[in-house]
């Protein structure tokens, strides 16, 4: 879905948040911290990965930050993509947003922080209105909750939302 920065009923700024890898994990917000869609990729490799990137990167007017978690090549290509666009990028690693986002029983391993990854994040895509054809994959399910961490840490909303009600 390409959205047109300033057409009625958009807002003009939005946040990419990237679970970055061949399968890439895709969550975007606009400036109130509203998801407005989330899905996740198979790449198949990094080659093909820079070009969905780029593809990507420029399909969305009105793209301002893009949040990157990962690694390596990978989270490389993103970051290097949006770089020549001129993208804020925020760089971060599932560590670091986890800590702010899960409690510490939901962030034992990586397993038990993936499965709790799902669980909000299908409470965040109730609350937001996007359009839900499934159950996200742990990939766009962290997508969504580094969206999240992002918009929060870029100033765009005050507070975090409370994910236990």
């Amino acid at each position: 879905m390409l959205l047109k920065a300033g057409a009625e009923g958009f807002p003009t700024e939005f946040l990419l948040a990237v679970d970055a890898g061949v399968r890439t994990g895709l969550a975007l917000f606009d400036r109130s911290g509203k998801l407005l869609w989330y899905r996740s990729h198979n790449m198949g490799s990094v080659s093909a990965l820079r070009r969905a990137a780029h593809k990507l990167l420029v399909g969305i007017a009105g793209l301002s930050v893009v949040v990157v978690e990962g690694g390596g090549p990978v989270a490389e290509a993103w970051i290097k993509t949006a770089g020549k666009l001129n993208l804020n990028v925020v760089k971060t690693d599932a560590g670091q947003w986890r800590k702010t986002l899960l409690l510490p029983r939901e962030n034992r391993n990586s397993e038990t922080a993936k499965h709790s990854a799902i669980i909000l994040s299908q409470q965040i895509i109730r609350e937001s209105g996007a359009d839900s054809y499934n159950i996200p994959t742990h990939d766009a399910a962290e997508a969504i909750l580094i969206g999240i961490w992002g918009t929060f840490i870029s100033g765009w909303i005050a507070r975090l939302p409370d994910l236990r009600h």
